[in-house]
């Protein structure tokens, strides 16, 4: 069994909150397919580092990745109301593809 200290358990509850708020956006330039993959809060809890999955093609990741940039502020204050931390951390977004690389490798597994 895996002993989770205050910053993981803090990082899970940031990730599904990030996760819904990220949803609610209305910027256009956000698709549907967007899904949060993990987030890494600094012990201090001043920064997190949100990795981020986007379907689609790279214009429309890189769009997606802007968006959430210049929505950071907003972002931030919704996670601090929604979570009673003393400290809400900043966001820094970073483009994941590890969905979009399992999803070609199980297509490649299919056509074996």
């Amino acid at each position: 069994m895996a002993s989770y200290n205050r910053t993981d358990r803090i990082s899970e509850e940031v990730k599904r909150e990030l996760s819904q708020v990220i949803r609610e956006l209305k910027d256009p330039r956000i698709p549907t397919m967007v899904s949060v993959v993990n987030v890494e809060v600094t012990k201090d809890l001043r920064f997190a580092k949100a990795h981020i999955s986007v379907f689609g093609e790279d214009k429309v990741k890189n769009d997606a990745i802007a968006a959430l940039k210049s929505a950071a502020g907003f972002v931030r204050r919704e996670i601090g109301h929604r979570l009673n931390l003393r400290n809400t951390p900043e966001f820094t977004f970073v483009l994941d593809d590890s969905i979009e690389y399992g999803s070609h490798i199980n297509q490649i597994l299919k056509e074996l």
